[in-house]
């Protein structure tokens, strides 16, 4: 790989967690995967979510910037690189779309001071699924507190993303358009992510329809 670190980004049941573990067992990587299922306010966040936003959104933060200062430390001499299914500016992109306007001037002065600490990744992959598509891997994966997640919800999450790679003028980002291909049961398009990953792409924005 052309990089030491990877994040891995998309919008809930794109299929990042499977595409970093994917690529980390092929390369022999340092894999961080977000640890969400251990947030008990997740699943009382989806059934009322003005209610549990803030103190979600919150616990997310905190969670997720505790793993990625304790595992983006010094690079692990056995592993080649290191990649990740999140990175902490997703907390932010989903604060933005569930806080009240006084809830997020507060949560922005808490995040603004955790991401000045953490490394940027040097390659930042965005998997681009469209709606119809991410409720059917959601309903795939079964998870029982997702199965109510609204259309409405996802695509403002997806516009929140847009809405921050828009904004960057000093990360490289990878925009995967992934709605006609199956990288995870099909081992061809697979390797055409992996390749495209691979190569070295100057800071910027650059988008790949399949």
């Amino acid at each position: 790989m052309e990089y030491n670190f990877i994040a891995i980004e998309g919008n809930i049941g794109a299929g990042k967690t499977s595409l970093a573990t994917r690529i980390a067992e092929q390369y022999n990587a340092k894999l961080i995967l977000e640890q969400f299922e251990d947030n008990s306010f997740l699943p009382k966040f989806y059934k009322e979510p003005e209610k549990y936003a803030f103190p979600l959104e919150m616990s997310f933060l905190a969670s997720r910037f505790q793993q990625l200062k304790d595992q983006l430390g010094p690079q692990d001499l056995f592993k080649s690189f290191t990649i990740s299914d999140y990175f902490i500016i997703k907390s932010l992109i989903f604060a933005r779309k569930t806080l009240s306007e006084d809830e997020h001037r507060l949560y922005t002065r808490f995040f603004n001071i955790i991401y000045q600490q953490l490394p940027k990744p040097e390659l930042l992959v965005y998997l681009y699924v469209d709606t119809p598509k991410l409720q059917q891997n959601i309903k795939l994966r079964g998870r029982p507190y997702e199965q109510e997640i609204k259309d409405e919800y996802l695509e403002k999450i997806q516009q929140g993303y847009f809405e921050f790679i828009k904004q960057q003028k000093d990360l490289r980002v990878l925009i995967l358009d992934t709605n006609n291909i199956d990288f995870v049961q099909n081992n061809e398009d697979y390797l055409k992510v992996e390749q495209l990953i691979h190569q070295d792409y100057p800071i910027g924005v650059h988008r790949i329809t399949f």
